[in-house]
C-alpha cells in the first residue's frame, strides 16, 4: 500500500473540500478516470483500484496512478476516555477534488480501456468518469 516515507509533522488538521482539480486533463495515457465528486482516498481503494486494472492491463499496457495518500487519518483507541490528545494515525488518504484525474492507461484498444477503467470504478466509493485523450 501506498504512504509517504516520511512527513514533517505526524499529525494533520482535517481540512475542507473545497473547489474543483486543476489536474483535470490526461497527460500520460491515453485514457483516464476522472473524480467527479470530492472525497479522501484510502491507500487501501487506491491499491483495490490498482489490482483490477493490473489484472486486465498486465504487459500490453502502461500503469499511471495520478493519486497519492499522503494525508494522515487519526483514530482513537476504541473506549479511551475524552482528552489526552490525539489519536495515532490509522491509516493514509489522498485528497480528491471533482476533475481529477485519478488513474492513466496506455497500450490498449478502445473497448478494452473502457471496460478496464469501467471495472476499476467499482473499487472506488465516488462517481467517476472515462475520458480519453484529445
Amino acid at each position: 500500500m501506498l504512504l509517504p516515507k516520511r512527513t514533517k509533522f505526524r499529525r494533520q488538521h482535517r481540512g475542507r473540500f473545497k473547489g474543483v482539480s486543476k489536474a483535470n486533463t490526461i497527460v500520460f495515457g491515453e485514457y483516464g478516470l476522472q473524480a467527479l465528486e470530492p472525497v479522501w482516498l484510502t491507500s487501501r481503494q487506491i491499491e483495490a483500484t490498482r489490482r483490477s486494472i493490473t489484472r486486465y492491463v498486465r504487459r500490453t499496457g502502461k500503469i499511471w496512478i495520478r493519486i497519492f495518500p499522503d494525508k494522515p487519518i487519526t483514530e482513537r483507541a476504541a473506549e479511551s476516555r475524552m482528552g489526552s490528545g490525539k489519536g495515532a494515525v490509522a491509516y493514509w488518504v489522498a485528497v480528491v477534488k471533482p476533475g481529477a484525474v485519478l488513474f492513466e492507461i496506455n497500450g490498449l484498444n478502445k473497448e478494452m480501456a473502457y471496460k478496464v477503467l469501467k471495472l476499476a470504478s467499482y473499487k472506488l466509493p465516488i462517481k467517476t468518469k472515462i475520458l480519453e485523450k484529445a
